[in-house]
């Protein structure tokens, strides 16, 4: 599984703005698209708002990509 380490900037990213950030949604639209199609899980649970607050130490999945979601102070864990 490909592991994505995301640093935030601010306190939250909504998700649709997480996945076209990492490049997973090639635009906004696209990103939308998939959330509303159930392929993205956040924790572990299926997830179908566009623009729910993805916060720090959360991990969002979806088709062999996990996204863990870090601030800046937080150790990152190396991809492979």
């Amino acid at each position: 599984m490909k592991q994505i380490t995301f640093e935030l900037r601010g306190d939250f990213i909504a998700l649709d703005s997480l996945l076209k950030a990492t490049g997973l949604a090639e635009s906004g639209g696209r990103a939308k698209t998939m959330v509303s199609e159930g392929m993205i899980q956040v924790d572990g649970q299926d997830e179908l708002r566009k623009t729910c607050k993805i916060r720090a130490g959360q991990v969002v999945s979806l088709h062999g990509v996990r996204i863990r979601v870090v601030t800046p102070e937080q150790p990152q864990e190396t991809s492979t």
